[in-house]
Order: structure tokens, then C-alpha cells, then sequence
């Protein structure tokens, strides 16, 4: 694993369970933990099908809605670790019935976490957000920082955070981590997410449109975050229990990865020509720096991968055709789907 010390894994720790482990972060999660000789159960609704996990001997694949506790707690017996993803994911999922939001991200939450427990589960990671922060003028924002929602989405994702400190105790391990916005190329895509966003612009229209600019966002690479989860999984518990990391790397405004973007696809893609940006005025005022120094200094632990390989590896990827209609399919946009599909 890149950027801290390999450690020996926590004594014990065979078997995990990914909420959410058929989405975008889960499909590039789940086969590194397979890779390291874990034994895998994925539970997810499946809204974007399981084509994109792989056939592995380790791997059990349970369709379920987490909000449906006796039937996930069948899942929990047997697991040591739960590593918590599945939500109705981005911002901009105001757009749906505020009831889905608020019966994943937030009423379901410590009915899950009370079933882990009394299922014998050991640790408990839970994806919590950057965008927790909402707006702050802080050069540089810590774990300490006031939660400042400004979306369902982050507001519930905070909510969720007490309530599981709440049921820490000795021989249950809780943990959170507030990643920044997670770019780069997965088997099951979104283009819904920053850089993700202005790369397919990029290369398949010749034009990036930018909202505002001057918003500051930190962004972490997939293998980054995935890599992160993989440390949660071995690190001591006296090192996490109770904690909240945040995970970030490069702190950069819209229009500086604009700029990153166009460099990259300009290499990569030189018979394309000129790549236009264009700015707008956005109503979207999320901007925060946050600082991540406390799981580099508590856990060793310093991300490794850029913007810059984030954009590049969704170029390859465009290069070897996995990325078909990626202007308009579904598939790639969580709200979109979640509309066609009539989530509730």
C-alpha cells in the first residue's frame, strides 16, 4: 500500500463487509481487499447492477437496502469489520424525494450500527464527507472545524457522525473519515464528481465549462481513498477508536483544476486541438481547505496520487472504450439513474 508503513494486520481481521461496495469508490475497493486475502461480503442495492465487481472465490454479493436492518444483519454474523459507503451520493441529491436522503443517509444509520455490534462485529469505518464544512474561510479547516451543511447531503452525513461515537466500546472499534471529493477512474464511473466532471467535457467536447472558480475544493484519488480503508481496516485500534480523520490532498479551486485538466487532456489527446474553458456564474458557494495532517501524524498515512493521475487515468480508460456514451448514459450520473430508475 502507498504512502504509509506496512504495518502487520490487526490480529483477527479476515472478514469485511462493504455497505455500498457495488459503487464507484466500492469497485475499486473491494478487489484491492481481495488482492490482500480478505474475504469480502458486499451489500448494495445494486441501482447500478454488480458487472463492475469481480468473480472471486472470496467474494459474497448480498442485494439488500440498508434500510431493511434484519436482512442486512444477516449479512453482519461472521464480519469483523464494516466498512459503511452506501448513501445517496453528491450533493445535488436535493433533487430527489427528501425522504430517500433522509431514510438512507440518516434514520437507518444507528439501527445498522446497534445490529453491527450485536452481531459480534469488531470495527466499524463509517464514510462520512469533507462537505460536512460547507463554507469556511479557514486557510486550513481540521477535524475540530463546526459542521456547517449546506445540503441534505452533508447535513445528514454529519448528523450520522455522534451517533456513532456513541456505541464505541471497548471490542467495538468506531472510526470515521471525511474524505474530499474522490477523483479518478473506476470500473463502475461516475462523472458526476469534480474532476471526473471536467475531464469528460474535456475530451469530448473540446470544452470545459467551469461554475464560479474561485470555490476551493480538496480532492483525494480513488486508489487513495481505497487505500485509506484498507489502514482502517489493520491500524491499532487505541489509534482510531473514537476518531475522525479527515483524508485529502490537493486543496484546489475549480479553476486551477479546470486548468490541470486541460493540460492533461491536451497530452494525452494532442488531435483533439484546442480545449476551451469557460466560466460562469455559479449559485454554488461550497469552498473549504481542509487539513489532514492528523492521520499523517496519527496513522502515517500521506496520499500519494494527483489530480494530474486522476485525470490522465480517466483518459486511458477513454482510449480503451470503457467509457462508452459518457456524455448521456445514466450509469455514470447518481441522481440521474436514481430518477429514471424512481427511487424510493
Amino acid at each position: 500500500m502507498g504512502g504509509f508503513r506496512g504495518d502487520s494486520k490487526e490480529p483477527g481481521i479476515k472478514k469485511v463487509l462493504v455497505t455500498g461496495g457495488a459503487g464507484y469508490v466500492g469497485c475499486v475497493l473491494v478487489p484491492q481487499l481481495l488482492s490482500k486475502g480478505y474475504s469480502v461480503t458486499v451489500y448494495d442495492i445494486m441501482y447500478f447492477g454488480r458487472n463492475s465487481l469481480p468473480d472471486h472465490p472470496k467474494l459474497t454479493v448480498v442485494e439488500g437496502d440498508i434500510r431493511d436492518t434484519p436482512w442486512l444483519a444477516k449479512s453482519f454474523r461472521d464480519v469483523e469489520v464494516v466498512l459503511h459507503l452506501a448513501c445517496v451520493s453528491n450533493d445535488p441529491s436535493f433533487e430527489l424525494d427528501e425522504n430517500l436522503s433522509r431514510t438512507i443517509n440518516y434514520e437507518c444509520f444507528e439501527p445498522m450500527v446497534i445490529a453491527a455490534k450485536e452481531a459480534g462485529v469488531k470495527r466499524f469505518v463509517y464514510c462520512s464527507s469533507s462537505s460536512v464544512y460547507g463554507v469556511s474561510d479557514k486557510s486550513d479547516v481540521t477535524e475540530e472545524h463546526p459542521l456547517v451543511p449546506l445540503t441534505l447531503y452533508n447535513k445528514y452525513k454529519g448528523l450520522c457522525e455522534p451517533f456513532l461515537l456513541k456505541h464505541q466500546a471497548s471490542g467495538f472499534t468506531c472510526v470515521t473519515i471525511r474524505p474530499a471529493t474522490i477523483c479518478g477512474y473506476s470500473p463502475r464511473m461516475r462523472f458526476d464528481l469534480t474532476v471526473n466532471i471536467l475531464t469528460n467535457l474535456a475530451v469530448n467536447t473540446g470544452k470545459i465549462t467551469v461554475f464560479g472558480g474561485s470555490q476551493m475544493r480538496p480532492n483525494l484519488h480513488i486508489n487513495d481513498v481505497a487505500d485509506v480503508y484498507e489502514l482502517l481496516i489493520e491500524a491499532a485500534d487505541e489509534k482510531i477508536a473514537g476518531q475522525v480523520f479527515n483524508v485529502g490532498y490537493q486543496n484546489l479551486t475549480i479553476a486551477r483544476i479546470a486548468e490541470i485538466v486541460r493540460e492533461v487532456v491536451r497530452h494525452e489527446f494532442p488531435e483533439k486541438g484546442e480545449i476551451i474553458i469557460e466560466v460562469t456564474p455559479s449559485n454554488d458557494p461550497r469552498s473549504y481547505h481542509i487539513n489532514s495532517d492528523k492521520i499523517r501524524r496519527v496513522l502515517g498515512y500521506v496520499p500519494k496520487r494527483t489530480v494530474e493521475d486522476a485525470a490522465r487515468d480517466i483518459c486511458r480508460a477513454f482510449k480503451e472504450g470503457k467509457l462508452p456514451n459518457s456524455l448521456e448514459g445514466d450509469g455514470y450520473f447518481n441522481v440521474r439513474r436514481m430518477k429514471a430508475l424512481r427511487a424510493a
